[in-house]
């Protein structure tokens, strides 16, 4: 077994004792002047990626009320306050781990912008874990992974230590158009997903988040949860039914 490989058994045993559902890596360098562009020039010194995902619960799922604000959402609640910062404490003690065997790394919370008021991350886990191959970025711009279709939660950690990485899972979506005729606000508009395109020809960013923002009506104000894109994309209904 090569360096490489003993390094990511390590961790992804490490990552599922601490509760997490997936576990990959992936390769940064077809993607390294995208996440410089994207994050800035710190992040170029970091050629892996290791992400890991938790399961969403699917009866938090299947009850979600989009007009709810998120803070009287079960789904909000559960994403936001139980899953999340869960993801970011298996993230930073991975993280510890990498370093304390003499490599560099950063963990990326699962929730973050670039800047106040954007609606830009500084570091993709999607992509990062298309890359790892734990799944595809499908029409509605989630991962869809092949276990739990679009139900997961995602952190990263980005490091130069030795690791095996995955292999990349073509798209799957196909024909299918519900994300796309369930949007409330039509921002998602049913493009498959390119690398070399930017997010705004497959959604519009803005309206979706405002819409989410409550910024969109006076008669919805706060923040709201919507994920109608997610609760109802056939890939996790019928792994969950099947």
């Amino acid at each position: 077994m090569t360096k490489r490989q003993v390094n990511t058994d390590k961790l992804s045993k490490l990552a599922h004792l601490q509760g997490a559902d997936l576990f990959g890596v992936a390769d940064l360098l077809p993607v390294h002047k995208y996440m410089i562009q994207q994050g800035g020039e710190f992040l170029g010194r970091f050629s892996r990626a290791v992400v890991i995902g938790m399961k969403i619960s699917d009866a938090v799922v299947d009850q979600l009320d989009p007009i709810l604000p998120a803070d009287y959402s079960l789904y909000g609640f559960h994403v936001y306050k139980a899953v999340s910062p869960l993801l970011d404490t298996i993230a930073l003690r991975l993280s510890q781990e990498i370093e304390r065997a003499g490599f560099n790394s950063l963990p990326i919370p699962t929730s973050q912008f670039r800047s106040p008021g954007k609606r830009v991350a500084i570091f993709s886990h999607k992509l990062a874990a298309h890359l790892a191959g734990l799944g595809w970025i499908g029409k509605n711009c989630l991962l869809i992974t092949p276990e739990y279709g679009p139900r997961v939660r995602l952190a990263t950690v980005l490091t130069d230590c030795e690791l095996a990485s995955g292999l990349r899972i073509e798209g799957k979506c196909g024909n299918c158009q519900i994300c796309v005729d369930v949007c409330p606000v039509s921002a998602i508009k049913g493009n498959d997903f390119c690398e070399s395109e930017s997010i705004e020809m497959r959604l519009d960013v803005d309206i979706c988040g405002k819409y989410r923002d409550g910024a969109d009506s006076g008669a919805r104000r706060g923040a709201h949860v919507c994920a109608l894109c997610l609760a109802r994309c056939p890939k996790g209904l019928v792994k969950k039914r099947g």
